[in-house]
């Protein structure tokens, strides 16, 4: 905040357009606790918006989607969550919470920030991975005015793996979550799908791999706790009252090597688990896979990325935001 009470803005470390405001939240138990709300403004005034999630080693770098909307219109904004990208501070565990419902206190600020502050009257909201099941969670238990749709880009909706995995890993990782919490989950993460979207290996995009990493970070018991929490609730069914894309790859794939699949499916989650689950979102669902993407589906390479994009408008114009018609 500035002196007279103004929330101060800054360029973001995207450069102009985008601007950052640093979200002030509650310390816990590793100290002071910021999130980040990231901003570009559609070309003129209005009162349309957009609001982002990104997802777990993640964070909001994606230009050319925030130009998508703006270009429509929707003025783009974008949270970087407690401990993630912008938000991270030296002395935090990366990305690390125990319960899903921490990140109601940023969503909610936000949201206030964009709907009251910003007087934006009709919201979209947008998710990926990780965040598409926060957002999912949020929206149900907040059932927040102003709010017309939401995009989930590959939601993270259940565990990776089989059947027997998940129903015998399930209650370990609960009891692991509450007795040691900081207990290291090992898992084998080859780095492959990071090295296929940065433009110093294999991709075309730029990013900071500090806030977004080839290795990922560690991932603690007590975060896996509440993920199963979160998916065991979404499993018993969301109620979000308006319209929901689902998009997803059209297959997954987890290959050992640098090769095709790794940039043209999703190699992080299992889209049958995406596509078994979608419609716990609520009454109103579309689902779409599209073939050849990666599991951010608008990191995609150019036609699967267009295709993903050409399914967005679509989906948009049939059930959230139709184009106006003149009167003759």
């Amino acid at each position: 905040m500035t002196t007279d009470g103004r929330v101060e803005t800054v360029t973001d470390v995207l450069g102009e357009p985008y601007l950052a405001e640093t979200l002030e939240l509650e310390p816990d138990g590793e100290g002071a606790v910021v999130a980040t709300l990231v901003k570009r403004a559609a070309p003129a005034q209005t009162t349309k918006a957009v609001v982002h999630l990104h997802g777990f080693a993640d964070y909001f770098f994606q230009t050319g989607y925030a130009d998508w909307w703006t270009e429509r219109g929707y003025d783009f904004y974008a949270l970087d969550l407690r401990k993630h990208g912008r938000s991270l501070r030296p002395h935090q565990t990366p990305n690390y919470v125990t319960d899903l419902r921490d990140y109601y206190t940023e969503i909610d600020e936000a949201w206030q920030r964009v709907t009251e502050r910003d007087d934006h009257t009709q919201v979209v909201m947008s998710a990926h991975s990780t965040g598409g099941l926060v957002g999912g969670l949020w929206v149900n238990d907040r059932l927040p005015e102003r709010l017309i749709g939401a995009v989930m880009n590959s939601p993270w909706l259940d565990l990776q793996g089989s059947t027997m995995l998940r129903v015998v890993g399930t209650p370990i990782l609960r009891q692991l979550g509450s007795w040691q919490p900081m207990r290291e989950i090992k898992r084998h993460v080859p780095g492959f799908y990071t090295r296929s979207l940065h433009r110093d290996y294999e991709g075309e995009w730029e990013f900071d791999l500090l806030w977004k990493p080839i290795d990922s970070f560690t991932v603690y018991a007590g975060w896996m706790r509440a993920i199963r929490e979160g998916h065991a609730r979404l499993h018993r069914g969301l109620e979000l009252p308006f319209p929901v894309l689902v998009l997803s790859s059209g297959r997954s794939t987890f290959p050992e090597e640098m090769s095709e699949d790794v940039h043209g499916t999703d190699i992080v989650l299992d889209v049958t688990q995406i596509r078994r689950w979608a419609t716990s979102y609520g009454p109103h669902v579309t689902y779409i896979a599209v073939d050849g993407a990666r599991h951010d589906v608008m990191l995609s390479r150019e036609e699967p990325r267009r295709a993903a994009y050409d399914a967005l408008s679509t989906w948009m114009s049939a059930w959230v935001d139709p184009p106006s018609r003149s009167l003759l």
